[in-house]
């Protein structure tokens, strides 16, 4: 549901004109996961969900019933001179209707023709259906996320839907080196993408401890499995995040809690040992921090170069005044309302730049623009479309 949609708007943030091809009269399923729902000008909820709105923006909106010989067509005629292809069905239900891979690259061998499923196009869980919460589960992340059995902790899934934009992520970088070896060898080709298997992939470090040890790493909650000192500490206010990635760092932090001398003993001395002495050291810094309100250390540890941070909310992230400086929000126009808010993209080019060009569409909201003047169809060819429910 959503990896497909990520995919595809990031490559519209970096300019490519993006048609997406949905339902006839309920659209793609994300428009239903609400509240909460966009207000329009008078303040009314619309039936457009902030989540479809934070996947699809810059996107044109296209209706077409699949199932139908016009909708088929419709989606071959655009495929003859689209650059690509992004789609994110189960297994095969393209190929019912003679919109698979080999069948629209023999229409047009230069396409790019990305598939995101839950488990590939081949293997013995290739039919299985599949949504992220399953696959934070399934492919190991839940194991590894979570307070420790000894906190009393049980394994969690990450608060945002992170397998899918993962493999969204994946997928667009994927098509754009497809798209650069097209300019190299003329012709297209098809991309697999799992879920399952972008999961796997993005374990990084905690998946190679395995594969070198072959011990399953444990929950931790916010410590890290290679570096001490770096997890949460309380304060007398509340708590924060202590990220020490090198000696220098480490001694930087000490000298700033007033336990300079620990720097130096041999249990603490290197990150290895800190590792391996991880429990006394993270009492001491415990019992130290405790004592002073989260200002003060955060004052202390910025003066001497050590990363560390408030755990906000999302409210004191878009209200701080870095959120405007950074400009962490656009405003981008929307049919049924003059202006909506919208995530900014991170990525800042030095020559072309992301342009927000709209939010996400309302359902088929570009149908005949597109089929008019994408397509070339006559108006008495898109109302016989229309009269017969493929548009």
């Amino acid at each position: 549901m959503l990896a497909g949609p990520w995919a595809s708007q990031l490559l519209a943030d970096y300019g490519a004109d993006v048609i997406k091809i949905e339902r006839p009269g309920s659209g793609d399923d994300t428009r239903l996961w609400g509240p909460p729902w966009l207000a329009d000008d008078s303040g009314k909820a619309t039936a457009e969900s902030a989540y479809f709105l934070s996947a699809n923006r810059n996107k044109k909106s296209v209706t077409a019933d699949l199932s139908q010989p016009g909708g088929q067509g419709l989606v071959k005629d655009l495929a003859r001179n689209a650059d690509i292809l992004i789609e994110n069905f189960r297994v095969g239900t393209l190929a019912k209707f003679g919109l698979d891979a080999d069948s629209l690259q023999k229409l047009n061998p230069q396409l790019i023709y990305c598939s995101i499923s839950a488990y590939g196009q081949t293997g013995s869980r290739s039919m299985l259906p599949g949504y992220d919460a399953m696959m934070q589960a399934e492919a190991g992340l839940m194991s590894i996320t979570g307070a420790s059995d000894a906190e009393g902790g049980r394994p969690q899934k990450v608060g945002v839907a992170i397998a899918d934009i993962m493999t969204g992520m994946y997928a667009a970088t994927a098509v754009l080196a497809a798209l650069h070896a097209r300019h190299r060898d003329g012709t297209g080709q098809s991309i697999d993408l799992s879920l399952y298997q972008t999961q796997v992939a993005w374990l990084a470090n905690q998946a190679q401890n395995y594969l070198m040890t072959g011990r399953p790493p444990v929950r931790l909650g916010t410590a890290h499995p290679n570096l001490v000192p770096y997890q949460t500490f309380e304060t007398t206010d509340g708590e924060v995040m202590l990220a020490v990635g090198n000696e220098r760092q480490f001694v930087a932090c000490m000298k700033s809690l007033g336990l300079g001398d620990l720097a130096a003993e041999q249990r603490f001395s290197t990150n290895d040992a800190r590792v391996r002495n991880r429990s006394e050291l993270i009492a001491l810094m415990s019992d130290r921090m405790r004592l002073k309100a989260s200002a003060h250390w955060l004052a202390k540890l910025a003066a001497a170069g050590v990363p560390a941070g408030r755990i906000n909310d999302l409210h004191r992230v878009f209200s701080d005044a870095y959120a405007a400086e950074a400009g962490l929000v656009q405003q981008v126009p929307h049919a049924l309302a003059e202006r909506v808010p919208t995530v900014s993209n991170p990525v800042h080019f030095s020559k072309t730049p992301v342009d927000y060009r709209s939010a996400a569409p309302i359902l088929g909201q570009h149908t005949e623009e597109v089929l008019r003047d994408e397509l070339k169809y006559s108006s008495k060819e898109i109302e016989a479309l229309r009269q017969s429910g493929a548009i």
